[in-house]
């Protein structure tokens, strides 16, 4: 059965849920010369940009349809990672709204010369999905099966109230 944005429901007429694993996405980039500031390391801006694709990969294996970024939460920078190292980010779906969807990502700077891994950065990424037409459009639920999974997702409830809070009061 099908609701009327096209999305499965069950029985009782709620949208299915997807489980987190179907919401997650990896890449790997090296750290070139046009992306280093002044210091020789890797820019916040280019290390912002490559967040920003791997989240939305992450978010459209959730919805499964288009998606654009709605907000950047808590980008924590915590290391740099120096030109001709190599980043590596890893995102995963922490939690859905009705047409919203939070994912978390987490970028480790590795020397590729001894391998050497360090988290470098983490930021939370909301989008919103959108309809043919470009209107937000509802995105399946999602569903935690282990007890980490189920605490990621209430703290992603946590952010989402915060977060729609700063933005009803500012």
């Amino acid at each position: 059965m099908n609701d009327t944005d096209g999305l499965p429901v069950n029985d009782s007429g709620a949208r299915e849920a997807r489980p987190m694993t179907e919401g997650r996405a990896s890449m790997t980039e090296i750290v070139m010369p046009n992306d280093a500031n002044p210091h020789g390391s890797v820019s916040g801006g280019r290390v912002l940009h490559l967040i920003d694709v791997c989240a939305a990969v992450a978010a459209l294996r959730h919805a499964r349809r288009s998606v654009v970024t709605a907000s950047f939460d808590d980008v924590a920078f915590l290391a740099p990672v120096p030109m001709g190292h190599v980043i590596l980010l890893d995102a995963q779906v922490t939690g859905v709204g009705d047409t919203s969807i939070e994912v978390r990502v987490i970028v480790r700077g590795e020397n590729p010369i001894t391998g050497d891994r360090r988290h470098t950065t983490t930021a939370y990424v909301t989008f919103v999905a959108l309809d043919d037409a470009g209107r937000p459009a509802q995105v399946p639920g999602l569903s935690a099966n282990t007890d980490e999974e189920h605490a990621s997702m209430e703290r992603s409830r946590l952010r989402r109230e915060a977060r729609l809070g700063r933005l009803h009061h500012d």
